[in-house]
């Protein structure tokens, strides 16, 4: 079943927008739950995004560079 990576809330006292500095799984790479799909900065942070499901990640949907916001798809995974 094909099931979207989106970005959460990443806390009360958060920034609402990030940007994905790197993706640290490739499309076709398998990767279970729990392990890091991507990194985010933010302007007072860095952190690294954990796969929410086990499977293969089909696509990458934002690049690299590009700023993102709370709720958006930043992937596409085959579970």
């Amino acid at each position: 079943m094909r099931m979207d990576v989106v970005l959460p809330s990443m806390g009360e006292d958060a920034e609402e927008i990030a940007t994905v500095a790197f993706w640290m799984a490739e499309v076709g790479d398998t990767v279970a739950e729990g392990d890091d799909l991507l990194e985010l900065t933010t302007d007072k942070a860095a952190f690294t995004l954990p796969s929410p499901h086990s499977g293969v990640l089909l696509e990458q949907m934002v690049a690299e560079g590009n700023e993102v916001s709370v709720g958006d798809v930043l992937g596409v995974m085959e579970t």
